[in-house]
């Protein structure tokens, strides 16, 4: 286990996802975008921009990382997360990470993370991510983990581990 706290990520499972994670999946992109809900208009609106900016994305991934494989986090069989992580040539690169609102903030994050980094270790390669400047929260905790900015800019950053480097335990 990676802490001694009462949130046991040890129970973590995860999963190649499949078509029936559909309707988890876009509730789960719901909740990882409160952003869309400040659009002024009527709900049904804010759900269509929701469902249409959610099409966006996986179609997005697909034609940049068709080989993309996605995944369903989850804890003693609930659906609790997701990852997409694109196992490249040169590297892995965590496309998505989401956790629903009430398992944010107990470490499966860093715990799905660190399985990430391990496999990277095994094959020697890095892992590397964008973690948008509106989401300090996110970056705080790759760079925990003993990623390093690599690239900048006002709207993001591209982060990257690289195999050999110490990973932190704790991130508060």
């Amino acid at each position: 286990m990676l802490n001694n706290n009462s949130n046991d990520v040890g129970d973590l499972v995860v999963r190649p996802s499949c078509a029936t994670d559909g309707p988890f999946l876009h509730s789960l992109y719901r909740a990882a975008r409160p952003d869309l809900q400040w659009i002024d208009g009527e709900q049904a609106l804010v759900e269509e921009v929701i469902a249409q900016q959610f099409k966006v994305q996986e179609q997005g991934t697909g034609e940049s990382y068709p080989n993309a494989m996605h995944f369903v986090v989850e804890k003693l069989g609930t659906p609790i997360g997701a990852l997409t992580a694109d196992f490249g040539t040169n590297e892995i690169r965590v496309l998505y990470l989401a956790f629903i609102p009430p398992a944010r903030g107990k470490g499966y994050g860093r715990t799905v993370l660190q399985g990430v980094q391990k496999a990277a270790e095994q094959v020697r390669c890095p892992v590397a991510t964008v973690v948008w400047a509106s989401n300090p929260h996110a970056r705080r905790h790759y760079l925990a983990l003993g990623f390093q900015v690599e690239e900048s800019n006002v709207a993001a950053e591209r982060l990257v581990w690289y195999p050999g480097q110490p990973q932190s335990a704790v991130v508060n």
